[in-house]
């Protein structure tokens, strides 16, 4: 298994490594979030630029990134444009998707971004091409807030964004019940035993799946999500109480 170096941060070695989200409305309310940042247990930010208000005007975003990036020193930031057919706050079209990461990816401000896999090969193949040339890591992704597809078909989606050289997979799904989690949590071993050359990031959403954002580090899920202010999936735990959670797993391991 390989690992993915960002900064200081080593994904795929250890413990999970935390993201946590900023989902503010307007600039000030996201630096202003930032600036806490140095207060608490964090190895990632993503700002979830779907919910910035002046999304759709690449300036205002190329001046929040340029802020960001001051205000967060060394911690690496992912950049997501979350759609709204994933749970996210707005929808795009797959040209301005493109586009939108990267041209953020070759500000030198983020170290990370988001693509939805499903977004059309050409579009995502666009976008993993286009950042990578600036030398940003990509992160595709998947989300079902509706349910847990098979382990297959989990595993299935997980291979198709290795094979799409995205630096690292992700995928998130809604339980129906217990063994929804236990789907999960099988598809995430044997994602990485037999197929993973990379790190991944798995997840089950809800109070239902927070065990699968605790326990990464045993079946293979190489980052996990904690909330700062406010979170930006259902299930996430405060990022202080979830890092508790990570040291005392790795420690016993």
């Amino acid at each position: 298994m390989n690992t993915v170096k960002i900064r200081d941060i080593e994904i795929g070695a250890g413990a999970p490594k935390i993201i946590v989200p900023i989902v503010g409305v307007t600039k000030e309310d996201i630096i202003e979030e930032a600036k806490t940042f140095d207060s608490i247990p964090i190895d990632v930010v993503e700002w979830r630029v779907d919910w910035f208000e002046g999304v759709f005007d690449f300036a205002k975003v190329e001046d929040v990134l340029k802020d960001l990036r001051e205000v967060l020193g060394s911690i690496p930031l992912l950049m997501t444009f979350r759609t709204s057919k994933e749970g996210g706050e707005k929808a795009i079209e797959p040209e301005a998707y493109a586009e939108l990461n990267i041209k953020a990816a070759q500000t030198g401000y983020v170290d990370l971004v988001d693509v939805e896999i499903f977004t059309g090969d050409d579009i995502v193949k666009k976008i993993i091409d286009g950042a990578h040339a600036a030398g940003v890591k990509v992160i595709a992704s998947n989300h079902d807030f509706f349910k847990t597809p098979a382990k297959a078909d989990i595993i299935y989606r997980l291979r198709k964004m290795q094979d799409m050289n995205a630096d690292i997979p992700k995928i998130a799904v809604m339980p129906q019940n217990k063994k929804d989690v236990l789907t999960l949590l099988a598809a995430t071993e044997e994602m990485t035993t037999n197929y993973a050359d990379r790190p991944i990031i798995t997840m089950s959403m809800a109070g239902t799946g927070v065990i699968s954002r605790l326990c990464g580090e045993v079946f293979g899920s190489s980052m996990t999500f904690g909330a700062a202010k406010k979170a930006s999936a259902p299930g996430q735990m405060g990022v202080n109480d979830l890092n508790t959670v990570l040291g005392l797993l790795h420690s016993a391991m």
